[in-house]
């Protein structure tokens, strides 16, 4: 943890970097690691020094709140905070995701269908805006404003400096039942009872989320926090957590192993790199088994044009690349993943349900309305002649049509009047009239559809 004149020095010093950039360029941030799946501009040479903002500052444990820098990790975040019995409300699957990330952004989360969105845990924060000031937002000051529109403004707002957030109690040991269903309205059915009631077959439900092997095989993970003392499995060895799902039907983590869960694996990505292998993951060390690993090895491969060569040597005329993730209602589950197979045909599939608790007007879900997250990563082939990124507007326009949303952390190829209509831009652009009157930052669009 650092100290509160530690945590002023790193915010001088964040003010002192915006100072230095000249005033005809734009401002971003000079970070090392990103969880995005865009191309990115990589030519700019100034930005915004943010090395002294990655720790945790305080904890107040009778409260149950924590005050964080903004490029904290959670993997950091979620150490400090166990160490007092305590989690956040929502912890995204990947450690490198940044408290500051998941809030500019959508992270989400099993047990977002109790709690929400990470953004929905925060209390009040300190954003350095376009201007170079630095203001502190809460619902209800003069700045709400700004606060209410900062969920997934993807820093056109500005970026985080200080998050004070909300925790929760932490148990040891989490229980999952893997419930199998023989479909999607099965699925949604099982959710709705969870939304309701907060349980299933009698036993509470504190997490839930689910994995899609096939249209007639769909297993929701049904987590209960417990301290009850017993014998836990370990999934950052030789077992594979996803393959578990399938293998068997009740399991046991410990709280800590529950969080990172999918995060050894990258979901089911790291069969990709060979990392599923018997024999490669004996001698994968296993500290590099880890989502940020994989993610360098994308950038790498797409630099190099490995995959590429491999595709020509297999014959394989052409692949678009179809990294998602989408929520639609409950409801239109069925509908969604019908189609997805029909077009798409992907697999396997995440699902996560998730509700809100109030309005958030650039990502505008209806309050204590049931969503699900449907997340799918990978590549799917394509004829040499196909038109790019047509599964991907394919998918944008079924999204909408089924009244649901997509999360902007990967490509995106949405028509300007189209984007402005689904994410708010309106009230983006009267913000930024007043916290960035001079556009130092990008709009959402530029960043978000001309991965600017």
């Amino acid at each position: 943890m650092c100290t509160w004149a530690e945590h002023e020095a790193a915010v001088a010093r964040l003010k002192a970097s915006y100072a230095r950039i000249p005033a005809d360029q734009q401002v971003r941030l000079a970070k090392k690691t990103s969880n995005l799946f865009r191309p990115r501009e990589t030519t700019r040479t100034h930005g915004l020094d943010v090395s002294g903002l990655t720790d945790v500052i305080a904890i107040d444990v009778e409260k149950q709140i924590a005050d964080v820098q903004g490029m904290c990790t959670y993997e950091h975040l979620v150490d400090v905070t166990l160490r007092h019995g305590l989690i956040p409300t929502v912890v995204p699957q990947l450690r490198t995701i940044t408290l500051g990330g998941a809030v500019t952004g959508l992270g989400i989360e099993s047990t977002s269908l109790r709690l929400g969105l990470p953004h929905e845990s925060v209390i009040e924060m300190d954003v350095l805006t376009g201007s170079g000031d630095v203001v502190t937002a809460t619902p209800t000051n003069e700045h709400a404003a700004l606060f209410n529109a900062f969920p997934n403004s993807y820093g056109s707002l500005g970026y985080a400096v200080r998050l004070q957030i909300s925790l929760q109690p932490a148990t040891h040991y989490v229980e999952l039942r893997h419930h199998l269903v023989p479909n999607a309205l099965e699925a949604a059915a099982v959710i709705h009872e969870v939304a309701r009631t907060g349980e299933f077959q009698g036993v509470r439900v504190d997490a839930i989320d689910g994995t899609v092997f096939s249209p007639r095989e769909i297993y929701l993970t049904l987590a209960h926090f417990t301290n009850e003392n017993g014998p836990v499995s370990d999934y950052t060895r030789h077992k594979i957590y996803y393959k578990s799902v399938q293998e068997i039907q009740r399991d046991r983590l410990t709280m800590h192993d529950y969080l990172w869960r999918w995060d050894t694996d990258w979901f089911w990505c790291s069969r990709a790199f060979g990392a599923q292998n018997p024999i490669a993951r004996r001698v994968w060390p296993r500290h590099l088994r880890r989502s940020d690993v994989y993610h360098r090895l994308v950038a790498l491969d797409s630099r190099i044009g490995a995959r590429r060569v491999l595709d020509k040597l297999k014959g394989i005329a052409g692949r678009e690349r179809v990294v998602q993730d989408i929520e639609v209602p409950v409801a239109r589950l069925a509908d969604f993943l019908d189609w997805f197979d029909t077009n798409i045909g992907m697999r396997p599939v995440w699902i996560c349900p998730l509700r809100t608790g109030r309005d958030w007007s650039t990502y505008p879900l209806e309050p204590g309305e049931v969503y699900v997250n449907v997340g799918f990563w990978g590549t799917v082939e394509v004829p040499a002649e196909s038109e790019p990124h047509r599964l991907n507007r394919m998918i944008e326009r079924e999204v909408d049509r089924l009244g649901g949303h997509k999360s902007l952390y990967s490509e995106s190829f949405y028509p300007h009047d189209e984007f402005d209509r689904l994410y708010g831009t309106r009230q983006l652009d009267t913000l930024r009239e007043t916290y960035d009157p001079q556009g130092r930052l990008k709009n959402l669009y530029d960043k978000t559809v001309r991965n600017q």
